[in-house]
Order: structure tokens, then C-alpha cells, then sequence
């Protein structure tokens, strides 16, 4: 009778100073919330609107050692940085903030836009022959380019593939080929045709001419970088590959801000008379940004509605 009056004791003390089990439920359930995420994509942000500002697009307070033509590409993608490149990273930052799951997800188009395009304005120049200044905001195009880096790792690191809404299989398809028809593009429609020209004896492409350093960065991230990345991903969603989730929504998101810079590159060397602009690229950039601008809204949409308990 005693030991089973110490047994009934003990066990009600037990219950007395077990934690809640709905409290820790609600922690482990509920979605980390990195400030410094936050606070991150807001910085980074701020600062791809800065750079439109600061460039040849506003304020002429950076100006680039580039040809004309080369800043007439960079006012194009000072334009869709603006517009799409900050307010997207500042709203992945709210709903970081605020623990959604989009909010990582989200992180990743800017984040990665910012590794490739910055990298390129802080390196690309030629200041032996173009009078320019921008080597001066180095270390800002560097500080940039650090924290897009651990905006990318960290937000992929959060992203949990079994909180993803399931993509219908025709937007997988139709994503999967788009990606591997920009990749079979940038190679055979893009670079391929410049490539020949500047591997001659005497080159004469007006864009190898003019910007050599320009010429041969693009070459290389796109060729080596981006075409990869691409086919992998493509062939990785039309495969079926369970490792392709998280990759498929960078792609898209990625695409969806790259295209839209590039194809506002190739307006304003259209509109400004560039001899190195191309009625055809213009019209295939174009058409490439809102295709990709259409499957980041169809992927994205569901994931932005109420979280799922």
C-alpha cells in the first residue's frame, strides 16, 4: 500500500514538472526566425537600389571604365535591379521576419541575381582605357557579393523540401524545358557566334572590341556557371529527381530576375542605337524575362498562402 502511494506521488510530481508538452510542440514546430536573415536580404536591398541610384541610370556618382554600349547594358540592369531586385529582397526579408516559409525560399532569386551581376560590375572594367571611378566602391560591390553568399547558403540551408507546395507536372515540364532552352540559347544563339569571332585572327565584333574584359567574364560565368546550372536543374525536374526541389524555385526565381535585367539591357542598347544590339536578342530576352517572370508567379503563388500546420 505504501509503495503504492510513493509510486502515485512520484508520478504526479512528474507531471507537476514535466515542461508543457503543447508549449515545446509549438517551439519545435515553429519556424526559425534568423534576424540576421532579415536584416541581410533588407541590406541587400537597400543596397541593389543604391547601385541603380548611384550608376548612370540617376545620380552618375559611379561611373563604370566601360564603353557606351557596356553602360547602356548596365542602365538596363540598373532598371530591373530597381524595380525588381530590391523590392523582392526586402520582402523575402518581411517574411523571413515574420517566419514564412516563402521567406528563404524567396531569398534565393536576389541573393544568387547579386552573386552573378555584382561580381561583374566590381571586376569588369577596363581603367586603362575608359575614364571611370567605380573602382572606388570595390569594397562595396565586395561587401555585397559576401553577404548575397550567406544569404544563398543560409537561406538553402533553411528551405525544408517537405514543406513545398507540390508543383502540378505540366509547370514542371514546361519549367524544365524552358530552362534547357535558355541554357541550348545562351550557348548556341549568344555566345557561340562571339566566341568564333574572337577566337579569329582579326576580330571584329564591336562588343569583343570595345569591352574585351566585359566580353570574356559573361563568357565565362555564363558558360561555366550558369549554362551547367541550368541543364542540371532542367534535366534534374524532368527526371523526376527527389534532390531538385529547393534547386527548381532558385532556378526560376534566378531566371525570373536575370531575364528581366537582361532583356532591359538589350531595350536600352536598342533604344540608344547600339551597333552591337540585335533585334533578335532583344525579342528572345524579352520574351525569355516574361516567360520567367510567368512561371515564378505559378511556382510562387501557392507557396505564399497560409502556411500549412
Amino acid at each position: 500500500m505504501v509503495g503504492a502511494d510513493l509510486q502515485e506521488g512520484l508520478r504526479m510530481t512528474q507531471i507537476k514538472t514535466r515542461p508543457a508538452g503543447s508549449a515545446s510542440e509549438k517551439v519545435t514546430r515553429e519556424p526559425s526566425r534568423p534576424i540576421w536573415l532579415s536584416m541581410g536580404l533588407f541590406v541587400l536591398g537597400a543596397g541593389a537600389a543604391l547601385v541603380a541610384l548611384l550608376g548612370p541610370l540617376a545620380a552618375d556618382v559611379i561611373r563604370y571604365h566601360a564603353s557606351e554600349g557596356a553602360v547602356n547594358q548596365i542602365i538596363g540592369g540598373d532598371v530591373a535591379g530597381l524595380l525588381l531586385v530590391a523590392p523582392v529582397s526586402v520582402f523575402a526579408g518581411i517574411l523571413v521576419w515574420r517566419g514564412k516559409r516563402a521567406g528563404p525560399v524567396l531569398a534565393l532569386g536576389p541573393s544568387v541575381y547579386a552573386l552573378y551581376m555584382y561580381s561583374q560590375l566590381a571586376v569588369g572594367g577596363d581603367s586603362f582605357r575608359y575614364p571611370g571611378n567605380s573602382e572606388r566602391f570595390f569594397l562595396f560591390y565586395v561587401g555585397l557579393f559576401v553577404l548575397a553568399g550567406a544569404i544563398a547558403v543560409r537561406a538553402w540551408a533553411m528551405i525544408d523540401p517537405g514543406r513545398l507546395p507540390v508543383i502540378r507536372p505540366w509547370l514542371a515540364r514546361t519549367l524544365g524545358i524552358f530552362l534547357l532552352v535558355v541554357a541550348a540559347f545562351l550557348v548556341v544563339g549568344l555566345h557561340l557566334p562571339g566566341l568564333v569571332d574572337a577566337l579569329a585572327d582579326q576580330p571584329a565584333s564591336t562588343e569583343y572590341l570595345a569591352d574585351p574584359v566585359v566580353f570574356w567574364l559573361v563568357k565565362f560565368m555564363d558558360l561555366g556557371i550558369v549554362v551547367p546550372g541550368l541543364v542540371v536543374t532542367g534535366v534534374g525536374i524532368l527526371t523526376a529527381g527527389p534532390w531538385v526541389a529547393k534547386l527548381e524555385y532558385a532556378a526560376v526565381g534566378w531566371a525570373a530576375l536575370l531575364g528581366s535585367s537582361v532583356a532591359g539591357m538589350a531595350i536600352v542598347m536598342q533604344v540608344a542605337g547600339d551597333p552591337a544590339a540585335s533585334v533578335a536578342n532583344t525579342v528572345a530576352f524579352v520574351c525569355f524575362a516574361a516567360i520567367a517572370l510567368a512561371m515564378a508567379a505559378f511556382l510562387y503563388h501557392p507557396l505564399l498562402r497560409k502556411d500549412p500546420r
